[in-house]
């Protein structure tokens, strides 16, 4: 599986990005869980956002509930993450993930095929 992240920039605090993680044409993600990770310099990396295969289960960390959405797009191969009233301290590397199985893990050892990471700069 290949994993294109994309969507990544420099954005004032309180504006919006939206992520996108394609898939490769010859591979289906249809089936995997996808999750969304993010590692800032000098942190470990952590879970930010995950979604079951079908899209109608999904979970977010604590610090992100009620700005950042994911969603997807079996049809075409996608996931998105859309990430309003963005604050400094979500600036990071952002990676995208597909998990083992159906379900969406907030542990990274879930999943085994990982995007190249966008960077996300929140300026304040």
């Amino acid at each position: 599986v290949q994993l294109q992240a994309s969507g990544g920039g420099l954005v004032q605090a309180g504006g919006s990005l939206r992520l996108s993680c394609a898939a490769s044409r010859r591979t289906l993600i249809s089936n995997n869980g996808m999750g969304w990770f993010r590692q800032a310099p000098g942190k470990e990396r952590e879970f930010v956002a995950g979604i079951n295969w079908r899209g109608g289960d999904t979970t977010y960390t604590d610090s992100v509930k009620g700005r950042f959405t994911i969603s997807r797009d079996n049809s075409k191969n996608t996931v998105y993450l859309q990430m309003d009233s963005l604050k400094p301290e979500d600036t990071a590397v952002y990676y995208c993930a597909a998990a083992r199985g159906s379900f969406a893990s907030t542990s990274g050892a879930s999943y085994n095929y990982w995007g190249q990471g966008t960077q996300v700069t929140v300026s304040s």
